[in-house]
């Protein structure tokens, strides 16, 4: 049987590269310890050619500057929107381009020069990244109708902790599984968890079939709700979700990047004005 044209592409690319990019057993075919290595920069390579295509139309188009900002953790929420809404009306011709990325992409394309700034749930963040607070939401618990935990008004953490737990998955939502853990190690229970979910809707369907309960930030599931669950704040002081600015430390002076964080610290201390 003649070589696959995939199989034949493949071979021809480690003969030029000089290496293995991948294993193949009877379990199948995966990648080697340099083929996870070079997709990683292959896919920073791919990033770095859309962004060229995308700063060619924005010029074409009369916008004068590109930013390029990244999201993580889920930080989309209608206080990114307001904050992106006035960005538009203050400096029109300053384009701003989203990308969704894990949080450990966020970092390495912060350091890279591939993103400007970024949104995530993390101050954990490294050497050479600066992280400012921005925003605060309450934590609140996703429950399912008809649940023991809906007979309080405010869930504690002891009750909530003898049923299993939908999260999320710690590889999609890094910095907020984070926070997460650090109010649940409030109280000496392990958490029995059940399932992890890539998304708050994928939570949210779990979580009104009975898989477990869940956790989210109150602004994000407002608008995102799902007819069989139910939300209730936790009696916890400290349960708040923290999302952060992060940009480059020894970044080079930019008058876009420098309005950009400006309008963000502006909009921070609207929304949290005892700050």
């Amino acid at each position: 049987m003649e070589q696959s044209p995939l199989s034949r592409t493949i071979k021809e690319l480690e003969d030029r590269l000089g290496v293995r990019l991948f294993n193949r057993d009877r379990r199948g075919t995966h990648l080697t310890r340099a083929g996870e290595v070079f997709l990683q920069d292959v896919r920073r390579v791919f990033t770095a050619l859309e962004q060229a295509k995308e700063g060619a139309r924005a010029a074409a188009a009369g916008h004068c500057g590109l930013l390029r900002v990244a999201l993580s953790d889920g930080a989309t929420q209608p206080r990114l929107a307001a904050l992106l809404a006035l960005c538009r009306e203050e400096e029109p011709s300053v384009e701003i381009r989203l990308s969704e990325v894990p949080l450990i992409e966020q970092l390495r394309g912060l350091r890279d020069g591939t993103f400007d700034a970024g949104f995530a749930r993390s101050d954990e963040v490294g050497d050479g990244i600066d992280a400012y607070p921005l925003w605060r939401e309450p934590l609140v618990v996703a429950v399912p109708s008809r649940h023991p935990l809906l007979a309080h008004r405010l869930i504690p953490l002891e009750e909530l902790l003898r049923y299993p737990l939908v999260m999320c998955h710690p590889e999609v939502c890094e910095g907020y599984c984070r926070q997460v853990d650090r109010v649940l190690r409030a109280v000496e229970v392990e958490p029995n968890i059940a399932e992890r979910a890539t998304s708050l809707e994928m939570m949210l369907t779990l979580v009104a079939a009975g898989y477990g309960v869940g956790f989210a930030a109150a602004e994000r599931i407002a608008v995102c709700r799902h007819p069989e669950v139910v939300v209730r704040p936790l009696a916890h002081d400290d349960a708040e979700l923290t999302t952060y600015l992060l940009t480059k430390t020894d970044a080079e002076g930019s008058e876009r990047l420098d309005a950009f964080v400006g309008r963000a610290m502006r909009e921070a201390q609207i929304s949290n004005p005892e700050n």
